[in-house]
């Protein structure tokens, strides 16, 4: 029996798409990201960290003080295609943060003990 992760067929579905050196189809890479967000959200439950992955969702995760308004004081922002790989383990968060590709502020944005799912 394999351990390899299980992931929803469209995740599955845009990681071959990537594999094969395509670019995925915006809806399903929009549905992609927004399985994984919610997995996420389900994983780590709460509303002190918010994690945002443009055009595609947005979620709150995380026990810890929650925001009511304005710009949340622990954000989280990447790409699609960078949040598709550091969710699947595809690259580490540290190797996503030290390339630029994940804006992280505040002291919870750190997803690296959540990731990958």
């Amino acid at each position: 029996m394999s351990n390899a992760p299980q992931y929803s067929d469209t995740v599955q579905d845009v990681l071959d798409v990537l594999d094969a050196g395509l670019d995925p189809d915006r809806l399903l890479l929009r549905d992609a990201v927004r399985d994984l967000l919610a997995d996420l959200r389900s994983r780590a439950p709460g509303r002190s960290v918010e994690v945002r992955v443009p055009p595609y969702g947005a979620i709150q995760c995380i026990e810890g003080p929650r925001h009511t308004r304005g710009t949340p004081p622990n954000v989280v922002e990447t790409d699609p295609i960078t949040w598709l790989e550091i969710a699947t383990g595809r690259k580490s968060w540290h190797e996503a943060v030290t390339a630029g590709k994940i804006r992280a502020s505040g002291v919870r944005a750190d997803l690296s003990a959540y990731l990958p799912l």
